[in-house]
């Protein structure tokens, strides 16, 4: 029974824990993303650190090489002069200098193979990290993809379908207003059929539309006098 407690428990942990990861996800990712960055760049700069050691180690190697032809020229001078003892000196001088030589070259070699893989890893790192970073925004992105899906009830979204639906009558009515508007433009601009014939019947053109007192004298003589 206790070993089953203790299991439970452990199990209860492990939830809790995942739970917790679960919720900060994001928080935790990018300050993981934020060590890798420096580890990246501490790989950098040892990277750097290395060639700027097997830079020097080339230049000493240089050095000690012109060293060693400087002391063999003036090693075969002394032995053309007859001094074997100089000359006896500048060969110790050379095996040792032939020696340090050596070591350097060794030291440069591993250097440049270190350096390649180095290089190589460093590389690696980068384009992971440009990943985790690429990643980090996508996922951002959903997450507030997300919590905004969340966070808008249902109501919410059915008054934003009532609001589309109102805009819509709006613009509808706004448009049916804009074209009577036009419309009544257009009928005032043509002319009055009535307006017309009265304008054309007043400059003699056709019959009177309306009869005039002189018409009306005319014809009271002519009831009064028949026999005219």
């Amino acid at each position: 029974m206790f070993k089953q407690i203790v299991t439970l428990i452990r199990g209860r942990a492990h939830e809790a824990e995942e739970a917790f990861g679960d919720r900060h996800a994001l928080p935790i990712l990018a300050q993981q993303i934020r060590d890798a960055a420096r580890g990246v760049e501490s790989a950098r700069r040892a990277v750097a650190l290395a060639i700027a050691q097997n830079r020097l180690e080339k230049e000493n190697a240089e050095r000690l090489s012109a060293r060693i032809d400087d002391l063999e020229t003036r090693a075969i001078a002394a032995l053309e002069k007859g001094r074997e003892d100089l000359a006896t000196e500048a060969a110790a001088s050379i095996a040792r200098l032939e020696t340090e030589l050596l070591n350097a070259r060794q030291v440069q070699a591993e250097f440049t193979d270190g350096i390649d893989r180095l290089r190589q890893a460093v590389r690696q790192s980068e384009t992971r990290l440009a990943a985790l970073r690429r990643g980090e925004r996508l996922a951002e992105a959903r997450d507030r993809t997300r919590r905004l899906s969340r966070d808008v009830p249902g109501n919410d979204l059915a008054t934003l379908s009532d609001a589309e639906a109102t805009l819509a009558r709006l613009e509808t009515r706004q448009r049916e207003a804009e074209l009577t508007a036009e419309a009544l433009v257009e009928l005032e601009d043509r002319p009055d059929p009535t307006a017309l014939a009265e304008k054309l019947a007043a400059a003699g053109c056709g019959r009177p539309l309306v009869t005039s007192a002189e018409d009306v004298l005319e014809r009271l003589r002519a009831k009064a006098n028949p026999t005219l």
